[in-house]
């Protein structure tokens, strides 16, 4: 599972993490407004991304189940109609509210709202691409998933020095070249998508498929989103300086949790294709581990390039061992309980999880300070990862544990290609 999980790894990193930081890097030099205008740009984003997640979802999902058994035109018809209907919905309201918006989180509101007319603009763009790596991801595909993002990442490297400055657009050269990047990458994206159409005809669509597999995964995202604002506001009382340092230790522990979510990503395809996926469970908990060890070791160096004292992201990163080892088990079997057709159970464990964690932070930093915040982290998670274990039998085949192996085509779809592939 390593093998597939690690080209998502890649994806995960330079689509979730490099792109935002590109565009920092580069107008960092352009002042406080700028880099708060691309701050809040990105932030808004991920609750656009957690609001459109389901759809994605639910297309890798039944990709991967009707592959070599049953058309894929239905799941792949039912994914564009989906993105034109969310594209429409989410970026609208998004454009027309961009001011009072940007007037959330900045001064310099005029700046902000400028960088959000050109990024939620072109925020069906970035939606589309997630239904082109999707589909891939469905085929088994992580590959040109993993490639895309470097691309994307490649074009971004190029244009944003020469919109900014070489064109004098300012913080709204950074926002441009992100569009423009990702339309570029779009257009590779949507001729490797294409393949021969099978002349078996696949009329009809499967909408309510779709969205009931996808729609936990759209919920746990935006209840990690929701949960991670409440915490912002607790670590803030303690003081900026316990404040920065959550932030920085947050960034810099993002590197490390991407490897659970390709591992969630290469879980659900493998399940969704009845593909056996060795032990997620094990596999997650091994991850956590690593991931927690790496933390530690760089913790110093890399929490002292942010400048200043880097002491509390020092420390954060430190408590975070007790979290990263059962949040990396959870969300690794998440993968197998959200294509197996169990992720409501999975969002109700993620939800029971916070509705222990959030009462405790508040208690526990009361009697030890910010640490009981972190404590109260790791309690949420491991909590979660005992729920979502204890859910009752799980389909034959199909536990956390261990899934089957792929099972043979059908004799109809044997001979050739399924339609629309």
């Amino acid at each position: 599972m390593l093998r597939l999980a690690m080209p998502i790894y890649v994806e995960l990193l330079t689509a979730v993490v490099a792109v935002g930081l590109i565009d920092l890097l580069w107008v960092s030099p352009l002042g406080e407004g700028a880099i708060a205008a691309v701050t809040v740009a990105t932030t808004t984003e991920y609750l656009a991304y957690g609001l459109f997640l389901a759809v994605p979802t639910g297309v890798t999902v039944l990709i991967g189940r009707r592959d070599g058994r049953a058309p894929l035109a239905p799941v792949i018809r039912t994914g564009w109609l989906l993105w034109a209907v969310f594209a429409v919905v989410i970026t609208v309201p998004g454009v027309l509210l961009r001011e009072p918006l940007a007037a959330l989180f900045t001064d310099d509101a005029g700046l902000t709202a400028s960088y959000l007319l050109i990024s939620l603009g072109g925020l069906p763009v970035y939606l589309a691409q997630t239904i082109v790596d999707g589909t891939l991801k469905g085929r088994g595909d992580t590959r040109r998933p993993m490639r895309h993002a470097l691309i994307c990442n490649a074009l971004v490297v190029v244009l944003d020095p020469l919109l900014i400055y070489g064109l004098g657009l300012g913080v709204r050269g950074a926002a441009l070249a992100t569009v423009l990047a990702r339309a570029l990458t779009l257009a590779v994206a949507l001729h490797a998508l294409a393949r021969p159409a099978s002349p078996e005809p696949a009329p009809g669509l499967v909408v309510g498929d779709v969205l009931k597999t996808g729609l936990p995964m759209s919920g746990d995202f935006l209840a990690r989103a929701v949960v991670g604002m409440v915490l912002v506001d607790l670590v803030a009382s303690f003081g900026t300086a316990e404040l920065a340092g959550y932030g920085i230790g947050q960034k810099i522990m993002l590197a490390g949790v991407m490897l659970f979510y390709a591992l969630r990503q290469a879980a659900l395809i493998r399940t969704a294709r009845s593909e056996p996926t060795g032990s997620p469970l094990r596999l997650g908990l091994l991850a956590g581990a690593v991931v927690a060890l790496a933390l530690n070791a760089v913790a110093v160096p890399v929490a002292s390039l942010f400048g200043g004292d880097p002491a509390a992201a020092v420390s954060f990163l430190r408590w975070m061992t007790l979290y990263l080892i059962p949040f990396g088990a959870l969300i690794a079997v998440g993968g197998v309980l959200q294509a197996s057709g169990r992720g409501s159970r999975l969002l109700a464990a993620t939800l029971a999880g916070f509705g222990v964690q959030l009462p405790l932070a508040y208690v526990l930093s009361a009697w030890l300070g910010v640490t009981g915040v972190w404590l109260s982290m790791a309690a949420g998670a491991a909590v979660s990862l005992v729920l979502s274990l204890a859910g009752g039998p799980a389909p034959r085949g199909c536990g956390p544990w261990r899934a089957r192996g792929r099972a043979p085509r059908s004799t109809r779809t044997a001979a050739g290609p399924p339609s629309g592939r």
